[in-house]
Order: structure tokens, then C-alpha cells, then sequence
């Protein structure tokens, strides 16, 4: 408390004492208004960059906590990751789906590899507090990471609209499609908060949600 009261009061406090000195000793008006002026400006850029810094911290957690959730729920071995419900096409007796899922299966491998890895350097750089330089780029990341498992999202959508599917895959990709749509709305909301804080060319429609199947069919 005591260090936040000195680290943004410290400009009032020196302009009022300045401006007592000044008065006592008589110092020419033009003298104090210059200096107080000068002090002023100063104090308000600090503050400003203050506030950057800490809102920067903040976005930076939020985007630590938003790859760790991505990475738990949506790849791996979850349930809800649109590899396991692509998985899901062997029970049926397409075999045309299933090269294509075998091909998927070689993507997963590549994808779960990445996105541990980003989480893991993204929740050690955190630590470090040095937000301003790594904070873009791991935004540019995980934006990436999630643009190209938008294309598995649609490429299953796709398919998905032409043939008949178990249940139970329609109901495990409904699931999927509730919850990986409020991730790109939290994301989607993140990418708008740090464009007043940090550069970034990422506008959230880029953030693309996962279409539901109203229309499909049953086995």
C-alpha cells in the first residue's frame, strides 16, 4: 500500500513541495510554473506507463491460462478434441474417411507436441515479467495454433454434412462445438482488450467458431 501511494503520488507530493520552497524563497512565477509543468508531465507519463505494464501483466496471465485450457480440453487424449471425434469415423464403413482419418491421426501427433510445448514456454516466460517483448508474439501463436485446428473443425463440419454419422459422434461433436465456441469468444475478447495495449494486426473475426450440424443425420 505504502510503496503504491509513493510510486503514484510521488509527482503531487514534489509539485505541492516545490511550490511551497517557491513561495517561501520568492522564486520568479515563471521559474515554478516551468518546473511544475515539467514535473507534471512527467508524473503523468510514468503513471501512463504504469498502468500499460500492469494491464499488459494481466492480458499476459490471461493468455497463459487461455493456451493451458485450449491445450487441456481440445488436444491430447480429451474427449472433446476434434482428432478423437475425427477418430470416431472408423466405426463407420466409409473407407474413404478412414485414410482420411489416419491422416489426421499423423496431425494430432504434430499438434499435441506443439501446443505442449508453447504452454510450457508461455508459463515460464510469464515468471519472468518481461511482457512486453514476448506477449505479441505468443498471441501470434496461439492464434496460429488455433487457425489451423479451425481447418480440422471445418473439414470435419464439411464431411460431416454429406454422409450419415453415429450418435454418439454427433453428440460428442455438439459438445465439442459448445465449449470450443466460448473459448473463441474468451479469445476473441482477449485479441480486442490487448489492441489498446499491444501491437497486434489480429482482428477477432479472424478467431473463427465452430459450426453446428442442424441438419445431420443419424445412423
Amino acid at each position: 500500500m505504502f510503496r503504491s501511494v509513493i510510486y503514484y503520488g510521488w509527482a503531487p507530493i514534489l509539485i505541492t513541495a516545490l511550490a511551497i520552497i517557491g513561495y517561501i524563497y520568492k522564486w520568479p512565477i515563471e521559474a515554478i510554473a516551468t518546473i511544475l509543468g515539467i514535473l507534471l508531465v512527467v508524473g503523468l507519463a510514468i503513471v501512463a506507463v504504469g498502468a500499460r505494464e500492469k494491464e499488459m501483466e494481466r492480458s499476459s496471465h490471461k493468455l497463459k491460462e487461455l493456451a493451458g485450457y485450449f491445450n487441456r480440453r481440445f488436444m491430447g487424449e480429451s474427449s472433446l478434441s476434434i482428432f478423437a471425434i475425427i477418430n470416431s469415423l472408423f466405426k463407420t464403413d466409409n473407407t474413404k474417411l478412414w485414410d482420411w482419418a489416419r491422416a489426421c491421426d499423423m496431425s494430432q501427433r504434430v499438434f499435441n507436441t506443439w501446443c505442449s510445448s508453447f504452454s510450457t514456454r508461455l508459463e515460464v516466460d510469464t515468471k519472468t515479467g518481461r511482457f512486453g517483448i514476448y506477449l505479441r508474439t505468443y498471441l501470434n501463436e496461439l492464434w496460429l495454433i488455433t487457425d489451423l485446428y479451425y481447418e480440422y473443425v471445418e473439414q470435419f463440419h464439411e464431411i460431416a454434412e454429406k454422409i450419415e454419422l453415429p450418435a454418439e459422434t454427433l453428440e460428442q461433436y455438439d459438445k465439442f462445438v459448445m465449449e470450443y465456441n466460448t473459448y473463441i469468444v474468451v479469445f476473441q475478447e482477449l485479441v480486442s482488450e490487448l489492441k489498446k495495449v499491444a501491437r497486434t494486426e489480429i482482428e477477432p473475426p479472424s478467431i473463427k467458431a465452430a459450426n453446428v450440424l442442424p441438419g445431420a443425420k443419424t445412423l
